[in-house]
């Protein structure tokens, strides 16, 4: 009878640490020194925090300053060759105002968010931290 309890702990701890782990995947910092958009609100500089959800590729992505969401959009997780060396937005320039948000990068991370191609992706140029 003991061991039948000590093993429903162990199972529950281990989906516990699983779950866990895999929360911390979905969430990051952002850095910005300069005003983006992202889908259609206006950021100003400051620090933020990202969080994402999704079972594939596309997910629900939130950016939070304090406990406040103050932006979501739509992102892509896309795979990197290499774990990125620093923290980056990438943006791209807009016709007028602020530039957009096109994509997250987090240091040591071999994943980065693309918020897709209407705000040209993460193909464009990163402003590191």
């Amino acid at each position: 009878m003991k061991f039948a309890t000590i093993s429903k702990c162990l199972v529950l701890g281990l989906a516990l640490l699983l779950t866990s782990s895999a929360f911390a995947a979905s969430k990051g910092s952002l850095q910005l020194s300069n005003s983006v958009i992202v889908n259609g609100t206006t950021l100003k500089p400051g620090d933020y925090k990202v969080q994402w959800e999704g079972s594939g590729p596309d997910v629900e992505l939130n950016i939070l300053q304090g406990k406040n969401v103050v932006a979501k959009a739509q992102a892509h997780v896309v795979e990197l060759q290499v774990a990125a060396s620093n923290d980056a937005a990438v943006t791209r320039r807009s016709d007028s105002g602020p530039s957009l948000l096109a994509g997250i990068r987090f240091e040591g991370r071999k994943l980065a968010l693309d918020l897709g191609a209407a705000a040209g992706g993460i193909q464009g140029e990163a402003s590191s931290k």
